[in-house]
C-alpha cells in the first residue's frame, strides 16, 4: 500500500483544528470573563485572555486551511499549554471519571500541534513555500 504522508497531515490538521475552533466560538458567544478573572488571578493582565482568540479560532483555522502551519502549531501548543498551567494544574495527576487522564485531550492538542511545528501543513495546504508552512 503506498503512503499517503501528506493527506494524514491533512486529515491530522482537521481532527485537532475544527474541535478547538469550536471552544473558541464559545468563548466568542460567551466572552472570555472567567479566563480574565484566572489571568488576574495568577497577577496577569487581564487583558491577555484575549489571547485564547489567537489559540482558539486564529490557530485553528491557519491549520485546517494549511496557511502557516508550522506557526499556528506554536501559537495553538502555547493555547494548551497555558490553559494546563492556568486552568488545570490540579488536574495533572488525575484521572477521569472513566480511569483516562484528566488532561488528556489536551496534552493531545498540544503534542500535536508541536508535530505541526516540524513537520508542517504538507502538500494540502494553501500556503507551502514559507518557511513557517
Amino acid at each position: 500500500m503506498k503512503k499517503n504522508i501528506d493527506l494524514g497531515l491533512f486529515i491530522t490538521r482537521i481532527a485537532i483544528g475544527f474541535p478547538m475552533s469550536v471552544y473558541g466560538i464559545g468563548k466568542l458567544i460567551h466572552g472570555v470573563g472567567f479566563i480574565e478573572d484566572m489571568m488576574t488571578m495568577h497577577g496577569l493582565p487581564s487583558f491577555f485572555a484575549y489571547g485564547v482568540f489567537a489559540g482558539e479560532i486564529a490557530a485553528p483555522v491557519m491549520l485546517m486551511t494549511g496557511f502557516r502551519a508550522r506557526l499556528a502549531g506554536l501559537i495553538f501548543a502555547a493555547n494548551c499549554f497555558t490553559a494546563i498551567i492556568l486552568a488545570q494544574t490540579a488536574n495533572i495527576f488525575k484521572l477521569n471519571e472513566f480511569g483516562g487522564w484528566a488532561l488528556e485531550l489536551l496534552v493531545i492538542y498540544m503534542l500535536v500541534s508541536i508535530s505541526f511545528f516540524f513537520t508542517g501543513a504538507g502538500k494540502y495546504a494553501i500556503s507551502v513555500h514559507s518557511k513557517w508552512d
